[in-house]
């Protein structure tokens, strides 16, 4: 990654700071969902949405009619969080009460997607994401399906990651109160599967699946 701007260089605990191009990319993967922020008609606007990683690109996708997609295709610069927690950090004071998390910021402004073979691997990274092995076993999309979805990549250029690792951090004459101090570890955790209701009985649970979400 390239030297920070003011933009993404982290102010505020600058030691939890990365810019590191692995280790933006760890974090990109990982996470389900995004936020993008942008400016419409004059107004600050931030929709949550699923993203995916594919090379050097941060993918969204969606109708074309979607507003933050028109409004990022038609050159508006996008702000994008992700954030994935990590842990309650519980210090012996309620000021220094903490979160563990990884997280990144990005800036970028979008363009279309439009090469078919492009935009067809670009839809198989997204379902293999979320479930690999999916892209195989389920309907490929029909072409008014294709057609009808719009996918934007930004370059994955200006941005930054932050993290918080570790124990409280408390003030050395907090340390003999009596009160409990440390970390609640937090991680995403899939439910049981909930088949369909109308799913026809002799359809088993898939294997690949079963690996990923035991059922």
């Amino acid at each position: 990654m390239t030297a920070p701007d003011e933009r993404i260089e982290v102010q505020r605990h600058a030691d939890r700071g990365e810019y590191d191009r692995q280790v933006i990319y760890e974090i990109l993967d990982e996470a389900l969902y995004c936020t993008v922020a942008f400016i419409h008609d004059g107004h600050p606007v931030a929709i949550p949405t699923i993203h995916v990683r594919v090379g050097d690109r941060l993918v969204l996708h969606g109708s074309p009619a979607s507003r933050m997609l028109r409004t990022l295709k038609a050159g508006a610069e996008a702000s994008i969080a992700v954030t994935i927690l990590d842990g309650l950090v519980l210090a012996r004071s309620v000021f220094n009460h903490s979160m563990n998390y990884r997280s990144v910021a990005l800036y970028g402004v979008a363009e279309e997607i439009a090469d078919p073979a492009d935009k067809l691997e670009a839809m198989r990274v997204f379902t293999e994401k979320i479930l690999p092995g999916r892209w195989d076993d389920a309907r490929r999309p029909s072409d008014k399906e294709f057609k009808g979805t719009l996918m934007l990549g930004i370059p994955i250029e200006a941005a930054s990651a932050k993290i918080r690792r570790g124990p409280p951090s408390d003030e050395d004459e907090d340390h003999d109160l009596p009160v409990w101090a440390g970390v609640i570890p937090f991680r995403t955790v899939p439910g049981p599967p909930l088949p369909a209701p109308d799913l026809d009985e002799g359809i088993a649970y898939p294997e690949y699946l079963r690996k990923r979400y035991p059922g």
